[in-house]
């Protein structure tokens, strides 16, 4: 008898994935419906989507559910979780992602289309800097077709509420450290138990050269709130950069989405 190994679970880590992160973010599913409404309202039920910084697919998997005839290019350096995100769409033809890194200023050659009608992004954005986040919303707008958009949900708190925004920082840790307690998986325990996968191992080491182990770092939920530009920052940088119109749409007392269209 031949030993046979079976195939890895894919569907399963996108899911511990999204559960990890919702550990951090309990209105997650709230945000990307929202995102998805506006998509339609927009461009319509068929749209050709760019899923920026795009993790394991979670944009994708939600938007091509909702929407069977749309398309999605998923876009991402990080090679572990490119490597859910290829798995669990193998048999999918309607989703294909591209490994890049958006700081690179010929990110958008590896693209397999000219243009989007929507580009969408969520919790990712906030690693650039202000300066590059500029430049990449510039380079947003040649990519977003002509009455396209563009979709960013991320942390955009306030900047003349500092009782408000500690209050709402305090709440936050205190319900992580009660779903900690009752079992949830944080960032750094998530990346631990893909290292111990044996079809994640490589990937994942390949990962920690790039952007190193969590283990060694302090906790991915505890980013300086200073650092966070506000909403309206990032409308008027994507008017600045190209866009007709751009606000918020959707918001929660530490994160908001900003709605741009060109």
């Amino acid at each position: 008898m031949t030993d046979t190994v079976a195939a890895p679970d894919w569907r399963a880590w996108q899911q511990s994935w999204d559960r990890q992160q919702e550990w951090y973010l309990p209105d997650r599913e709230e945000r990307f419906g929202v995102m998805l409404d506006m998509v339609e309202a927009l461009v319509g039920p068929e749209p050709r989507i760019l899923d920026l910084a795009c993790g394991t697919g979670s944009i994708t998997d939600r938007a091509l559910r909702r929407f069977p005839r749309a398309t999605s290019t998923g876009v991402d350096l990080d090679p572990a979780l490119l490597t859910i995100a290829r798995g669990h769409f193998a048999a999918d033809d309607r989703a294909e992602f591209v490994t890049a890194d958006l700081r690179d200023p010929a990110w958008t050659d590896r693209l397999p289309h000219r243009s989007y009608d929507v580009v969408l992004t969520a919790t990712a954005l906030h690693w650039l800097p202000d300066d590059a986040l500029r430049v990449l919303y510039g380079q947003l707008a040649g990519v977003v077709r002509d009455g396209g958009a563009f979709l960013n949900a991320d942390h955009m708190p306030g900047r003349d509420t500092p009782r408000i925004d500690a209050a709402v920082r305090a709440f936050e840790h205190a319900r992580r450290e009660r779903a900690r307690a009752e079992g949830a998986q944080d960032w750094a325990a998530w990346w631990q138990a893909a290292a111990r996968d044996e079809a994640l191992a490589a990937p994942v080491a390949e990962r920690f050269k790039i952007f190193g182990n969590p283990a060694d770092g302090a906790d991915h939920a505890d980013g300086v709130a200073e650092a966070f530009q506000p909403v309206g920052w990032h409308a008027a940088t994507l008017r600045e950069a190209g866009f007709g119109e751009a606000r918020a749409v959707w918001c929660s007392p530490s994160d908001a989405m900003v709605l741009a269209l060109k």
